[in-house]
């Protein structure tokens, strides 16, 4: 059974950019509740379909499996609750540790999230200096969450 140890947090700045690589996402959900989540997930030219339990602390049990593209794209536009999220992700490194920082795109514009995996809750990491408030605990800044309430409906 895998399980998926993730911290989320702002960012205050772009200057992952020049030290990311960019990846295109679009993805939706087939089902997004406080308990599971069934995801569709193409990145650049691979899909996947990824169930999530509900996360207890920082963890919660994932599960992903590769799809065929045509079939996620079907899913996509006919099986996932629009809108569909679009979104930049930057793979890059700090300190031994990978950081994926998504700049979404559409309805959720303005908006962006970095998130680091970690093998264990208790696990100490560097935090890059473009990297600001965490996050992880506010429900908001899931992508299930956006996915229902898109970043530009939010008010401040």
């Amino acid at each position: 059974m895998a399980t998926e140890i993730e911290r989320k947090f702002l960012v205050k700045n772009l200057d992952f950019v020049k030290y990311g690589v960019p990846h295109k996402i679009r993805q939706g959900y087939i089902c997004a509740d406080k308990n599971r989540v069934v995801r569709v997930r193409i990145k650049d030219q691979q899909a996947f379909l990824t169930l999530k339990t509900a996360s207890v602390g920082f963890a919660r049990h994932e599960f992903e499996y590769e799809i065929p593209l045509a079939d996620a794209q079907t899913m996509l536009a006919e099986m996932c609750r629009q809108p569909i999220i679009s979104k930049t992700r930057f793979d890059l490194l700090h300190k031994g540790k990978k950081w994926e920082i998504d700049v979404f795109n559409n309805e959720n514009e303005g908006l962006i999230i970095a998130e680091i995996e970690l093998e264990t809750q208790d696990e100490t990491f560097a935090i890059p200096p473009f990297i600001g408030e965490e996050v992880t605990a506010d429900i908001r800044y899931y992508n299930s969450f956006i996915s229902e309430n898109p970043f530009l409906n939010w008010k401040n």
